[in-house]
């Protein structure tokens, strides 16, 4: 949930800004979330796409509040519905769900808690509004809004494509005069049209927020043994933080997980392989504990709440702009200073084209799977500021560099390459010509190295003219040559063995029609500026922002937190975000009224944790201030 800073009191609805301070605890909306809410209170159907700790869930759980009846959440994170609910009820807010972990008798309960409106939200899987008996119920009660959460998950050849979601144009058809409200944090354009299509939702009022995280500072680094650079960035600017480190296979998220347990970080491996009850014991631990980092396939993280999470990294290449904005948004919900590191390599790149020549679907399937791989490849070649790049991606042009991520405080040098790519492609067409051959990039780089390997001898690629002619370049130097021309489309990757061959684009660089610019790699990859307030080698870093003095006090209410969330079973964000102990710690109210109007400190909290917590503050009352 986001803690809104932004002023908004002219022109609030008096009802639904009561709601957000009596049960919230926060004073003001924030951005287009009050325009959002009275649209959707006077019965407007709205299509929303705001980044990911950006307050969409007051979008709809408002509107719940202030129409009559019960607010319905469509959502297809079924894992974390007990979370979702334990979140509301932690506030006040009457929460239910309905969904397949449930018994007879404990279904039975909520839908006569719904019946008799002693619900203010219920939530449900999408598979669910496929059941005529899931429809009847809703027909028996009173709806206030329908919302329909990851939206993106209607778009076929979506980033998270559900099918179940298709079934929710029903939802109009059949409740005609209930509103509705699709969210989701990641869309471009065309995603945006699908969404609305599919839900019929062509009269619905669209609402996009920036997508810009600017506390997230996005790295993109050369591979050169990830597991150890992974290694560096945890221990050297995240020691003890909770994060989640993303990986492409099965085998590689429990390789990792293992690699940093046993390096001193506590880490638990997710992926679809394990046993559901694994999986489901490794996320609550990492939802429930402090600095518990998640080892994953991107099977992990949709609909993640916690807010706390430090760092995303991921050590395989993502399929989409639109995946790796969607996960590396997990990082940093709160607003605080967080990471978003990628190591990148050729290998990536043709595994990458490898996988789409080898996908079902038809041609036009694949080639919009190359389109959203060609994005990805120039968000990682850019010279340009990455953040800027983004944003221009999702539709939003004309920003300025930011300042903060890897390419604005580190600047790559371009350089002349059209000589190295005539050498490399020469190489290629040489061994198609007059070999009939077709080999991978090691084999080539060999050959322009004039290395005289026991395959290249076997071969007789040392009587090639083109043998030694890339002494010039070391292998490395080479390999990001191979990964920049797979990028602008120079070469392609074919068969099973990931063969390199020229595409029609070749011959102009051949033909000397067409320079080539490319990104020259720091012989050592430099570590960019550390986020402020982090403190190398530190078992804890400070929070950002937190006074010195106020240190102890914060630590102080973390234990507390730690101890409530424990004995309750539920998150810590559940009791109190990290941004709502840091303003107690710094300002320590010492009464209830003034801990009611710290933000995130809503009326339930206030009785049921503040005696508590000024408690806590009086028995640090001789800490000078």
């Amino acid at each position: 949930m986001a803690d809104p800073t932004e002023n908004s009191e002219p022109g609030a609805s008096s009802e639904a800004l009561g709601v957000l301070r009596r049960v919230f605890g926060y004073d003001a909306f924030r951005g287009e979330q009050e325009e959002i809410i009275e649209h959707v209170v006077a019965g407007g159907d709205a299509l929303v796409l705001m980044p990911t700790g950006g307050g969409k869930s007051l979008c709809y759980q408002i509107p719940a509040l202030v129409r009559p009846g019960v607010g319905v959440v469509v959502s297809p994170l079924i894992a974390l519905m007990q979370d979702q609910v334990d979140a509301l009820r932690a506030l006040g807010v009457r929460a239910g769900f309905l969904n397949s972990t449930q018994d007879l008798d404990e279904r039975r309960m909520v839908e006569a808690e719904f019946l008799a409106g002693e619900l203010d939200v219920l939530y449900l899987a999408p598979e669910r509004l496929r059941l005529e008996s899931t429809m009847g119920l809703l027909d028996r009660g009173k709806v206030s809004v329908f919302a329909i959460d990851e939206a993106h998950c209607v778009a076929s050849w979506g980033h998270d494509f559900r099918p179940d979601y298709l079934a929710l144009s029903a939802l109009h058809e059949r409740w005609p005069d209930v509103p509705r409200i699709a969210l989701t944090a990641t869309a471009t354009e065309a995603t945006r049209r699908e969404i609305a299509a599919r839900l019929q939702l062509g009269d619905a009022r669209h609402f996009v927020a920036s997508f810009d995280r600017p506390n997230i500072q996005y790295r993109i680094a050369p591979k050169n043994d990830p597991r150890k650079q992974l290694l560096e960035l945890i221990h050297g600017e995240h020691p003890g933080d909770a994060g989640v480190v993303y990986c492409l296979s099965r085998k590689s998220v429990e390789d990792v997980a293992d690699f940093l347990v046993a390096h001193g970080v506590e880490a638990l491996p997710y992926h679809a392989g394990l046993d559901a009850r694994v999986r489901a014991a490794n996320q609550a631990r990492f939802l429930r504990e402090d600095g518990v980092v998640m080892v994953a396939t991107i099977a992990f993280g949709m609909g993640i709440d916690k807010p706390d999470v430090r760092f995303v990294a991921h050590l395989d290449l993502p399929k989409s702009v639109e995946g790796y904005y969607q996960e590396t948004g997990r990082a940093g919900r709160d607003g605080l200073p967080s990471t978003a590191w990628l190591a990148y390599g050729l290998q990536d790149v043709v595994q990458q084209r490898k996988m789409i020549d080898g996908s079902e679907g038809d041609d036009a399937h694949r080639r919009r799977l190359t389109a959203h791989l060609d994005a990805m490849l120039a968000l990682c070649e850019t010279v340009e500021c990455r953040r800027v790049r983004l944003l221009d991606y999702f539709g939003q042009p004309g920003g300025e560099p930011c300042g903060n991520c890897d390419t604005c405080l580190t600047p790559p040098v371009t350089w002349d390459g059209t000589i190295a790519a005539q050498k490399f492609l020469s190489t290629v067409f040489r061994l198609a010509r007059e070999r009939r051959q077709k080999f991978g990039a090691g084999q080539i780089i060999d050959i322009l190295l004039g290395k005289k390997t026991a395959k290249v001898i076997q071969h007789d690629h040392d009587q090639l003219t083109v043998f030694g002619i890339g002494t010039d370049l070391s292998a490395p130097e080479w390999r990001a040559v191979v990964r920049q021309l797979l990028a602008l489309g120079l070469l392609a990757v074919e068969g099973e063995y990931g063969t390199l061959v020229l595409t029609e684009a070749s011959g102009d660089v051949l033909g000397r029609r067409r320079e080539v610019l490319m990104r020259r790699e720091p012989e050592k990859p430099s570590r960019a500026r550390s986020a402020p307030g982090k403190s190398r080698g530190a078992a804890r870093p400070a929070p950002a922002d937190l006074p010195e003095t106020a240190l102890p006090v914060f630590e102080t209410l973390r234990a507390w937190r730690a101890a409530q969330a424990k004995e309750q079973g539920v998150p810590a964000y559940v009791i109190f975000h990290d941004a709502t102990l840091r303003e107690i710690a710094t300002q320590r109210p010492d009464s209830l009224d003034a801990l009611g109007g710290v933000s995130g400190v809503g009326e339930n909290k206030l009785a049921k944790y503040g005696e508590q917590i000024l408690e806590a503050l009086g028995e640090l009352e001789e800490t000078p201030a």
